[in-house]
C-alpha cells in the first residue's frame, strides 16, 4: 500500500512525514515523529489524553487521521513550554499537585491553554465546560481547575 506524504506545521515547525491511510495522528506523532508527550489512553476519543490543537481547535488526535494534518497547524504538549521555561499552566499544575500518573496531564494542559488563549479570564464553570472532554482517574478535578485559575491569574 502506498504511503501518503503529509506536509504540516507542528509546534511552529514545518514538518513532513509519510503515513498509511488508516494511521491516526496520535500514532504518527508518537511513533513516527517521536513526540511522546501526546498520550493515547482510549483510542475512542473518550478520555482526552491525546488532545492536540489543530488549526486553533482542540481535537482528539486518536480520532483524526494523520493524512488530515495536510497543510494544518498542529500544537502538542511539546510546544507549550518556551525552551526550558515552563508555561504558567505547567507551573500551576506542579504547584497545585494537579497531576499524578501523568497520562491525562498533556491533554488537560493543551486544552486549558487553548481556553486561556480564547478567554484569559474564564469562570470556574467555563473551565469545567472546556475541559469536559478530558478525564482524570487519579487527582479529581478540583486541583486541575485551581491550576487553570492560577494560570489565568498569572497570564492575565
Amino acid at each position: 500500500m502506498a504511503k501518503i506524504h503529509v506536509e504540516t506545521t507542528i509546534n511552529g515547525d514545518p514538518t513532513e512525514f509519510l503515513c498509511e491511510a488508516q494511521q491516526s495522528l496520535s500514532e504518527v506523532l508518537r511513533e513516527e515523529l517521536h513526540l511522546f508527550g501526546t498520550k493515547e489512553g482510549c483510542t475512542t476519543g473518550d478520555c482526552g489524553a491525546c488532545t492536540v490543537v489543530m488549526d486553533g481547535r482542540i481535537v482528539c488526535s486518536c480520532l483524526v487521521l494523520a493524512a488530515e494534518a495536510q497543510r494544518k497547524s498542529i500544537h502538542t504538549i511539546e510546544g507549550v513550554a518556551d525552551g526550558e521555561t515552563l508555561h504558567p499552566l505547567q507551573e500551576a499544575f506542579l504547584e497545585n499537585a494537579a497531576l499524578q500518573c501523568g497520562i491525562c496531564t498533556p491533554g488537560f494542559i493543551v486544552a486549558a491553554k487553548n481556553l486561556l488563549e480564547r478567554n484569559p479570564n474564564p469562570s470556574e464553570q467555563e473551565i469545567r465546560y472546556w475541559l469536559a472532554g478530558n478525564l482524570c482517574r487519579c487527582t479529581g478535578y478540583d486541583k486541575i481547575i485551581r491550576a487553570v485559575q492560577q494560570a489565568a491569574a498569572a497570564i492575565g
